[in-house]
């Protein structure tokens, strides 16, 4: 599963979000809005991306689940 990547975007601000998700925004790597980086797909950086899914844009295939 550590040998795929997943594309994170950052398409909403920040500003009004819960600190643990402006954490976990940067703990992905993301500081500005339309940054764009890749990741490795594990199971941190999904945790990371989940709680604040609402926030980035995804691809490289990775699935949402509620």
């Amino acid at each position: 599963m550590a040998d795929k990547d997943i594309t994170v975007k950052l398409k909403k601000s920040l500003i009004g979000s819960k600190d643990y998700q402006k954490q976990s925004v940067r703990g992905l790597g993301l500081s500005k809005l339309g940054q764009v980086v890749s990741i490795q797909d594990t199971p941190e950086n999904r945790g990371m991306i989940n709680k604040a899914i609402h926030l980035l844009e995804v691809e490289s295939g990775y699935r949402h689940e509620t």
